[in-house]
């Protein structure tokens, strides 16, 4: 069994690290818009700015990547994450 450096193991979890969180994020928006028009403005505002903390986190992840020299060869985006969403 071959041993991945550091860096090749990145190539393959930051691609998905930026999928999930962008998932995550849209998620998100959803919620504060649910809640901004039940008139639960300051609870929108706090999930708002998890949104934003989010994005925040996307732009690092991506520069992250960039550092790595891009996703690896043996990334795949058909990964089979099971979410719960509450509706």
């Amino acid at each position: 069994m071959d041993q991945k450096t550091t860096m090749e193991k990145l190539q393959i979890l930051l691609p998905h690290w930026i999928e999930h969180n962008h998932n995550h994020e849209t998620e998100f928006k959803k919620w504060v818009d649910l809640a901004r028009a039940e008139g639960q403005g300051p609870l929108a505002e706090l999930l708002d700015k998890a949104v934003s903390s989010m994005a925040e986190t996307d732009s690092i992840l991506k520069k992250a990547l960039a550092e790595v020299g891009g996703p690896g060869a043996g990334h795949h985006h058909g990964h089979d994450h099971h979410h719960h969403h509450h509706d």
